[in-house]
């Protein structure tokens, strides 16, 4: 999904104060963590996760990992967190979604 710059930055606002929720370690990339990313993003709609230093990966791995393999969007990617968005299919959780494509 293609965001505007007005959209990604109100998204990056809003992601400001939260912390991440997954963290990548050592066990790197799997389609197991990323069904347990979809569930959560389905929920929440805004999520941020962190890649630890023991970590196989790097965040430009983790990004096209992601983008790749689902239709999750990264908003900002910054030193080892990325902040990823996605609308719910849940009509009851899209508040952000119904905000964000009001801007």
């Amino acid at each position: 999904m293609k965001l505007t710059g007005k959209q990604k930055r109100y998204l990056r606002a809003s992601a400001n104060r939260m912390k991440p929720i997954f963290e990548i370690g050592k066990n790197g990339l799997s389609t197991v963590w990323l069904a347990e990313i979809l569930k959560a993003i389905d929920a929440r709609e805004l999520i941020k996760i962190s890649i630890l230093q023991n970590a196989a990966v790097n965040p430009d791995d983790v990004q096209q990992f992601i983008e790749a393999n689902s239709d999750i969007t990264v908003v900002q990617k910054l030193g080892k967190t990325l902040v990823l968005f996605k609308v719910s299919s849940n009509k009851d959780n899209r508040d952000l979604s119904n905000e964000v494509f009001s801007i």
